[in-house]
């Protein structure tokens, strides 16, 4: 019999507070993964990357670039909780960038031979029809274009970019960059006018190749670039008059992690960091912010606001990196180089408030400043963006916010492009679900796995094999909206980190500590077994799972663990093994006091793609209730399931003979849940605890942010 339970949109208003419910925040509505702008009978397994986006002037079509397809995508959304492709358009070049005036797109396109043959147009394409109505000849490879605010012109940074194998890709490398001004006639673009202003020789590490980058203009028509590889700024008048220029400056930062070796330090510091800035906005007419990504010298994973003649009003030093962190976002794997990578800024104003909006493209996630004093900015809310966030437009006519997100795996199960889009709405924020904001210290976390729910109304969950060096148990209090984890344990074994640990799975022991699920691997590297731990995660015990049972074992072992109203240890085995037949899961029952094993079998749904599985065990009440999932997202996702049985009359069966299969309920479908929030269906939901009262608490692994969204799910269902 199937349970009914509330809906995730109901719980989430509820568990909000009334309170907020006043509150304007900004929210995402809807997804577009870009593959639906392909043609019928194209090769949708080709890689698509929305980088670049824009808006038409009333605000129903996107026009993104697609440098892998060489086309411009057009997104409909006159109903933006709904949007629709409008197609591509084919190139004879590399789109890089895109600015629209009226329902005109201009667009760079670069159709270089080489790095010491750069060469580019700018082309307009009418959006209502497709077509190319005008082309000019850039003199070099282009890379951002800006419009000017009353339409009178664009500008180009022709970047000319460096060969990173070449040299240890350091500069210079000729030819030189420049900037292209384009003045536009009747809509469109007025070669005759075209202007290349000259930037070798103004200053930088090295003056004579200075490779603009990003391009913005004012209210009266002033153009900032950046020269992000010298780490330096200009502001040209617009006629293309150079009216100041100056180095973007260093950043000392501390409190920040410096090794990748998975685990999270957040105790490391850095002197004397180039910002390097990539994505520059205006402000206002007299401010603008710049992302500091960084390139080959640095990169002081934050944002900057300066004057247009070179004082710097606010600097955000790890501040950004540190909120990222706090909802478990931090690319640990970028560590050694430019963490979070700020790589996007943009500014609107929406009501009467201005905002930056600042997107980091290694934590795919943006942070919403308020910048009513741009002295003292205010982060107000922190949105997941999808993989690689690379460009974002505002429409602030209908409340809109739009990110384009390059990164595009397509294979196995894994995310492809989206478009994704925001609305500044009254209603609760949606985003992050749970926080480690708040706590004593910083707490870095991800790849929340296996959860419990502790005698005293807390939460305990762990981290996966992704912080392999740093195996913890999370303190969640899921009372809070959102979430809280207020403490972090780490797991230890002879006074360091215990080793060699992919925990999956968490249980209480009744008398204050732990038993964990590690899950093993086929090559033996990593060993299937319960491990006992107290309260201070140091390990008391290890149990191995019978070496007749590992030896038909794969790499999918151990996902979950709980202990009955008997004292039995059990363990869900993610798949089957080599013995077990198709659809057929085992799971394991461990008597402490015997030491015996014993087992019945759990039967999975076949799937259509991918395979099937385990990833959450927990008792209550009587009945074991799990997680069973596939292992695919979007729209290719079916099963993603809470399930649960008793065993009755059900006697678990010895280990290496025929065992018992018991009944599986439905108890409830994920999927509505995990389409909530405007976003795809997330891959993997692995975590499961259950209060007192029956209420179920669920969350979603983020893989650490390494080829994934960074988007962790944690919600309450009320029991029925």
């Amino acid at each position: 019999m199937r349970v009914k339970l509330a809906t995730l949109t109901s719980v989430l208003a509820m568990t909000a507070g009334a309170g907020l419910a006043q509150d304007m925040n900004f929210n995402r509505i809807a997804s577009f993964p870009v593959v639906r702008n392909m043609a019928e009978g194209e090769d949708t397994a080709r890689e698509t990357s929305p980088e670049i986006i824009a808006a038409t002037a009333d605000g129903m079509t996107l026009v993104y670039t697609d440098s892998p397809l060489g086309v411009i995508g057009m997104v409909d959304i006159t109903d933006p909780a709904n949007p629709q492709p409008k197609g591509n358009i084919t190139l004879d070049g590399e789109p890089t960038s895109v600015t629209i005036v009226g329902t005109t797109a201009f667009v760079g396109i670069n159709t270089s031979e080489s790095y010491v043959a750069p060469s580019g147009r700018i082309a307009a394409f009418d959006t209502a029809s497709g077509e190319e109505i005008a082309s000019c000849d850039l003199g070099g490879q282009p890379d951002s274009l800006a419009s000017a605010k009353d339409g009178s012109f664009v500008a180009v940074a022709i970047e000319n970019e460096r060969d990173e194998d070449l040299g240890d890709g350091g500069l210079p490398q000729m030819p030189a960059g420049h900037v292209v001004l384009v003045g536009l006639a009747d809509g469109t673009l007025d070669c005759d006018t075209l202007k290349t202003v000259e930037l070798a020789g103004l200053g930088g590490d090295t003056p004579e190749d200075p490779e603009p980058e990003y391009v913005s203009i004012n209210g009266l028509g002033e153009t900032v670039v950046t020269l992000q590889e010298n780490n330096y700024l200009v502001v040209l008048s617009k006629d293309g008059e150079v009216i100041s220029h100056f180095t973007a400056g260093t950043v000392d930062l501390d409190g920040v992690d410096v090794v990748e070796d998975d685990a999270l330090d957040f105790t490391g510091s850095l002197r004397d960091v180039p910002r390097e800035p990539d994505s520059v906005t205006w402000i206002d007419d007299d401010h603008f912010a710049t992302a500091n990504e960084g390139d080959w010298k640095g990169g002081s994973r934050g944002w900057t606001i300066f004057s247009k003649t070179g004082d710097v009003v606010y600097e955000s030093g790890p501040s950004f990196e540190h909120a990222l962190v706090e909802i478990g976002h931090y690319p640990e794997g970028r560590s050694e180089n430019k963490g979070v990578e700020p790589e996007s800024v943009t500014f609107d104003t929406f009501g009467d408030t201005p905002f930056v909006f600042v997107g980091s493209e290694r934590g795919s996630a943006v942070g919403v400043y308020d910048v009513t004093d741009p002295a003292n900015p205010v982060l107000t809310q922190l949105l997941p963006s999808g993989i690689g966030p690379e460009g974002y437009v505002t429409i602030p006519e209908r409340n809109l916010l739009v990110s384009a997100n390059e990164s595009d795996l397509g294979e196995d199960g894994a995310a492809r492009a989206h478009v994704m889009i925001f609305e500044y709405q009254q209603a609760p924020a949606a985003y992050p679900m749970i926080t480690s904001a708040g706590a004593d210290e910083l707490i870095g976390w991800g790849a929340l796995s296996g959860m419990v729910m502790g005698e005293d109304g807390l939460i305990y969950g762990v981290t996966d094999s992704f912080y392999g060096a740093q195996p913890a148990i999370l303190t969640i209090d899921a009372s809070a909206t959102p979430a809280k984890i207020i403490a972090k344990t780490i797991v230890t074994q002879d006074g360091a980190p215990a080793e060699a640990l992919d925990l999956e799975g968490i249980a209480l022991d009744g008398a204050g500590g732990f038993w964990l699920a590690n899950e093993g691997r086929a090559d033996g590297e990593r060993a299937n077994k319960i491990i006992h731990v107290g309260a201070d995660g140091v390990v008391i015990e290890e149990v191995l799972v019978p070496e007749t049972l590992t030896a038909n074992a794969t790499n999918s072992g151990l996902e979950g663990v709980t202990v009955d109203d008997q004292g039995t240890i059990w363990v869900a085995v993610q798949r089957e093994w080599k013995d077990d037949a198709a659809q057929h899961v085992k799971l394991l029952a461990y008597t402490p006091g015997t030491g015996g094993w014993t087992g019945v079998y759990y039967p999975t749904e076949k799937p259509d793609y991918g395979w099937v599985g385990l990833s959450e065990i927990v008792f209550h009440d009587g009945e074991f209730f799990l997680i069973e999932r596939d292992n695919q997202l979007g729209d290719l996702a079916k099963t993603k399931w809470i399930t649960k049985f008793s065993l009755g009359d059900v006697e678990p069966g010895e280990l290496g003979g025929d065992l018992p299969v018991v009944e599986k309920h439905m108890v409830r479908d994920l999927l509505a849940d995990l389409t909530s929030t405007g976003g795809y269906v997330l891959d993997k939901v692995e975590g499961l605890a259950i209060g007192a009262d029956g209420t179920l608490y669920i969350s979603t692994d983020n893989d650490g942010v390494d080829d994934h969204s960074g988007e962790t799910m944690f919600w309450a269902v009320p029991a029925n």
